[in-house]
């Protein structure tokens, strides 16, 4: 440990073990490190709980990797560094955010193997320039991107299409996944409409893929 790194604390809804529901990593075995949201049980962790917590786990059991979480996780940006700098897991490490705090992620990123971006189409305009900023944030500072679109109801192909396009003029390499809308109670399938968004969404950026999510317990996120 290095002495000099403050001692920070943060509220966690835990660091649970589980399935990747979506995104990049999809179906890989994770350790989550979860910033807890307002309507859930909290436990307040120092940075060097996290990690022995971290290397408890990671000595017991096999993961793929460690994802970042939950509720706003660059809000803490000081606890995350204290912690990975005062130790660096074996593990590789993803970011998954909503990408509203671009400006945190060049001191994050040395510590990261992925940042990825998660949007619900649920905010608003500048909500999504935002995240595309955050995707050029991080490919700026040499960390892997991904974008995971979450399409709603009411998001139309040509929405998902534009982020695609603005994205790829972010970075190049990023791998974007598209999420299927599924209804309540039907059952999940890659219809006509998706297939021709995918045709038209590869045309602009080959990397590009369809998958559906996995549903809890088998998946946190």
């Amino acid at each position: 440990m290095t002495g000099s790194i403050p001692m920070t604390a943060a509220a966690l809804a835990g660091v649970p073990a589980g399935v990747q529901a979506q995104g990049a990593w999809i179906g890989r075995r994770q350790l989550f490190v979860r910033f807890a949201g307002e309507a859930e049980t909290a436990t307040m962790y120092t940075s060097n709980a996290l990690i022995r917590e971290i290397d408890r786990q990671s000595g017991r059991s096999k993961f793929h990797s460690i994802v970042i979480g939950g509720r706003d996780p660059l809000a803490n940006l000081p606890f995350l560094l204290a912690a990975f700098e005062a130790s660096k897991p074996a593990l590789p490490v993803m970011l998954d955010t909503d990408g509203q705090r671009p400006e945190a992620i060049a001191p994050l990123a040395p510590h990261l193997t992925l940042t990825q971006v998660t949007v619900d189409f649920s905010g608003s305009d500048t909500g999504l320039t935002l995240a595309i900023e955050t995707l050029a944030a991080a490919a700026r500072a040499g960390c892997a991107t991904a974008l995971v679109l979450c399409p709603r109801e009411d998001t139309s192909d040509g929405q998902l299409l534009r982020l695609i396009e603005q994205a790829h003029g972010a970075s190049v390499s990023v791998q974007v996944v598209i999420h299927p809308t599924v209804a309540p109670g039907e059952t999940p399938q890659l219809d006509r409409r998706w297939a021709t968004v995918l045709e038209q969404a590869m045309s602009t950026h080959p990397d590009t893929r369809l998958a559906l999510r996995l549903s809890p317990p088998a998946g946190l996120r």
